[in-house]
């Protein structure tokens, strides 16, 4: 467990690391996002042909039911990468530690689940560190700041359509292979709108006539960049199928504060004292956050 927890972080620091790297140079989201589906699509079908994990029975219904997911799934990672190519990576995580607010309030619009005081009084320092941070980020912009609180929206409505999902008969579709047809479907969804949106940029030529004058580097760096994606990701279901929804959430945060960290060192972005102490306050609010939906469990276990 310690091994996949440690891979979980690994693979998504060096994602963080090479995808920032590649979006500083070359702007074009789309296309560094569906390179990553297609990246993982690649992964997952050689899984499958390779038989290192049981193949999925895949009919019309099945992807007609996985479709919304995919969409959401879409929409998340694209933001993402909006928002990566706009501000720095320590930035877009911190503002990312919203998704508690964001899974409280689709949970109780869509769910019908009512949050209790702990868990409002816990969003309190979330909100109040993301806004503390974002009032002192010297690379805020606009279009980067909606975009990561886009992407939290999104993902937190992947989370809920997930349950709604799993409470349904699926078959052999574990979570792995969920992830991986989910990852499929993401490629070709969002692959005729990069084609529209920024035609096809991914190559040495096509590089160089916007300037890039070491393509090759850059697309080692995107295809690596894939590489860690798909793996982070991978990993991450992985260690959801062994462990509880709110012990990964703890993981998730930690996750969180390391390639916040990695980031800011790696790339040498200026925090103040009062982005220091916003984001602190954010992801300790994650933490509280944490800690009382686990101990909201114990009663219901006992």
């Amino acid at each position: 467990m310690g091994g996949l927890f440690g891979g979980w972080y690994l693979f998504n620091i060096y994602f963080n690391l090479y995808n920032k790297q590649v979006l500083k140079v070359f702007h074009f989201p789309f296309t560094c996002t569906n390179l990553q589906f297609a990246v993982g699509s690649v992964l997952a079908l050689t899984m499958w042909t390779l038989n290192l994990h049981s193949k999925p029975k895949v009919d019309k219904d099945l992807i007609v039911s996985v479709i919304p997911l995919a969409v959401v799934h879409t929409m998340g990672n694209l933001l993402t990468n909006v928002s990566l190519g706009h501000v720095a990576v320590s930035f877009t995580h911190t503002i990312k530690a919203m998704e508690p607010f964001f899974s409280v309030l689709l949970s109780a619009l869509f769910l019908g689940e009512s949050p209790t005081a702990p868990v409002l009084l816990s969003l309190l320092p979330i909100v109040g560190g993301v806004a503390l941070a974002s009032a002192s980020e010297v690379t805020f912009n606009w279009p980067g700041f909606l975009a990561a609180m886009g992407s939290n929206l999104t993902f937190q409505s992947r989370n809920v359509f997930s349950k709604k999902f799993m409470g349904k008969s699926k078959g052999a579709l574990d979570n792995i292979n969920l992830f991986s047809l989910i990852t499929i479907l993401s490629f070709f969804l969002l692959a005729p709108f990069t084609l529209l949106r920024e035609g096809f940029m991914f190559s040495a030529e096509a590089m160089k006539g916007i300037g890039i004058l070491a393509p090759e580097t850059v697309m080692k760096q995107a295809l690596l960049a894939g590489v860690c994606f798909h793996a982070y990701q991978q990993v991450s279901y992985m260690i959801l199928q062994r462990v509880s929804p709110v012990t990964h959430s703890i993981g998730n945060c930690l996750k969180r504060v390391i390639v916040i960290v990695a980031s800011v060192i790696f790339f040498q972005n200026p925090m103040g004292r009062q982005n220091q102490i916003g984001t602190a306050i954010a992801l300790g609010g994650v933490f509280a956050y944490s800690q009382v939906k686990r101990l909201q469990k114990k009663p219901a276990a006992a």
